[in-house]
This record gives structure tokens, sequence and C-alpha cells, in this order.
């Protein structure tokens, strides 16, 4: 397969994969997957059957501006929404953040198919320092969105399988430790069920009379203790590993909700399960060695290094590594490596 950076290329060669008579179906993993298969769902659809949304449904996803309105009027919690030039107050703390997660033709006037790039920078201001607008959109690589800052007493995924806008399976896992000391995806986390982030989750898939595969990340708010979105991805997510772990199997989900057999699909979990994904460990020291934040108090790197090394001591559980089946870390590792050479080539 070509890098999906290439989409022409990478779109071309799934719709090869998808023609072969041994495919029947094709589970979205990377950001680009779903974008593909729901913009160009005609095309698939004459080869495998595929559980995505409609374009339109997906475009209310991955524009966080209009995220944020449909979560309003489906009454759920989401941090005040601006686009950076709308912004006239920058007296409390803010963050900036890509509105669209992918940056492709369908949602940017000046992009074209090959054009496309994920956008994933965030950046934190503090109270008072008005930031370079237009430097912040030429790195951004189009207008960003910029939302109050929600000091989190915890950070949660709410995973989901729906079908036509009724869930067939949930899943609900509490970050321990994310690929960045200030947050970001979880590298170490546990299955949990909590009633209000459940009723959070289905509120807003819900309202967007969801289709396919969805991971909400929330933060909860320690002022209000309301379980707030932080995005919405339509795929399979970096800690799926844990939700499988624990019995909340999507691969299998989406298998039989993609064959006709959702109602096979037996939506229970365990809890008190938890992973460790090691690449992400590594992630978030080096985070704390390079990155800075005015809101949250960086750890010392030799304090948090230990706790890693003692977590996985004691909690041996991890996505890739396993004593009788090396290779899925061996290939990660070589993979690696081989990109971080070839960006240093490049």
């Amino acid at each position: 397969m070509p890098p999906p950076s290439n989409l022409p290329a990478y779109r071309d060669a799934l719709l090869g994969l998808a023609a072969r008579p041994d495919v029947r179906t094709i589970v979205p993993h990377r950001p680009h997957d779903t974008y593909i298969l729901s913009r160009d769902y005609e095309a698939f659809d004459r080869h495998v059957d595929l559980v995505v949304p409609q374009m339109e449904t997906l475009r209310n996803v991955h524009d966080r501006k209009r995220l944020a309105e449909i979560a309003t009027d489906a009454g759920v919690a989401i941090p005040e929404t601006q686009l950076l030039t709308e912004v006239e107050d920058w007296s409390d703390n803010r963050i900036v953040k890509s509105r669209y997660n992918l940056l492709t033709d369908a949602y940017l006037e000046e992009f074209e198919l090959e054009d496309s790039k994920i956008a994933k920078s965030v950046e934190h201001v503090a109270p008072g320092e008005a930031p370079d607008t237009d430097a912040l959109i030429e790195k951004m690589g189009h207008e960003p969105i910029v939302q109050e800052y929600v000091e989190g007493a915890g950070e949660y995924v709410f995973g989901a399988l729906y079908e036509h806008g009724e869930a067939l399976g949930t899943f609900q896992h509490r970050q321990l430790r994310g690929d960045s000391y200030t947050g970001s995806g979880g590298v170490y986390r546990e299955s949990v069920h909590i009633p209000e982030l459940e009723e959070a989750g289905r509120a807003i898939l819900d309202e967007l009379e969801w289709h396919g595969l969805a991971c909400i990340e929330y933060i909860e708010d320690a002022e209000t203790g309301k379980f707030s979105i932080v995005e919405i991805n339509p795929r399979m997510w970096q800690s799926l590993a844990c939700a499988v772990e624990a019995g909340a199997d999507f691969p299998a989900w989406y298998w039989l909700a993609a064959t006709g057999r959702s109602e096979l699909i037996e939506p229970v979990y365990e809890t008190g399960v938890s992973t460790h994904y090691l690449y992400g460990e590594l992630e978030h020291l080096v985070s704390v060695a390079r990155e800075e934040s005015p809101f949250v108090e960086r750890p010392s790197l030799a304090g948090r290094a230990g706790e890693i090394a003692r977590s996985c001591i004691e909690d041996r559980s991890f996505d890739f590594l396993h004593r009788d089946d090396p290779m899925p870390i061996v290939r990660q590792v070589r993979n690696e490596v081989g990109d971080a050479v070839g960006r240093r080539l490049g």
C-alpha cells in the first residue's frame, strides 16, 4: 500500500483490494480511511460491505466548529469554540487547534485531493497573550479554532459502533497517562463504566444519527463534573487493544455488522482492565523533556520515567508486546526507526 499521505494513490490501492473476491469489508483504522470510504462510497459499495457514515454526517464530525454547534443542540458539554479570527478577548486560558483533523478537498476550497494532510498542532495560549493570527493560520494550513481551556479532573474515551442511529456496542476507558504530559491520546488506560459518560456519548451520536465507528475523547470538567467533548474520531482508535482485552472486540463487532449479523454482537466488557502502549509511553517522556504549557505543570523527567517503569512492571499488559508473539512489537520498532530515518534524510 502507498502511504495515506498520497491520498489518490492510497484510495486507488484500497479500491483495488476491495475488488478482490476474497475481501469482504474494509475496517477504517487511519484518519484517511473513513474519509475515502464515505467520499467514494458508491465505488467501494460495489465490491465490499461497509459500516461508515454518509459524507455529510462525516463532515459534521471532522469540522470541530460544526461539531460544537451540534453538541450544544444535543445538550452535551463542549468547550466554547470560535474561529481564530473571531476571537476578541484573550483574557482567559485558551487552546488553539486545527478546525479539521484531516485537511482535504471536501472541506477546504483551496485544496485538491492530493494536497490532503493531517493537522494535529495544538497551542496553549496564556491569558493576555494574543497570538500571531497570520502565523498560526500559516502553520496549521487553514484557519484553526480557539477553545476555552477546561481544567480536567480526568480524561476518558467513549468508543462505540452504531448502525443507522442505534448503538450496537460501547466501551469506556479512563486515561492514566497520555502520549503527552498535557493530555492527548491514551497510552496507559483502564476500562471503566460510568453512567454519565455513557449518557453523554450516546447523546451526541444519537443526535448525529451515527452509522459506523466512533471514538469520542472527553475531559471531566474539574469545576462542573460534566464530561466535555474534546473530539470525535470516526474510526478505530489508538487504545483499541485495551477495549479488546476487556472483551469489547470492536474488530469482530465491525465484521458482524458489515456482514449483516449485528444481532450476534454481545456488547459487554470487563472493567478494571488496563494496557500500555509502549511507543506512546516513550512519546510521553519526550513530551516531558521538550514541551511546555502555561496550564499544566511539567513533571520531573526522572520521576515520570520511574512511574512508567513501575507501572509496566506491576501491570504487565501491553498492546503489542507478548511473549508468545513477539513479531508485532518487532515490526513496530522497525517501522518507527524507518520513519525516523526517512524524516531525517528527507
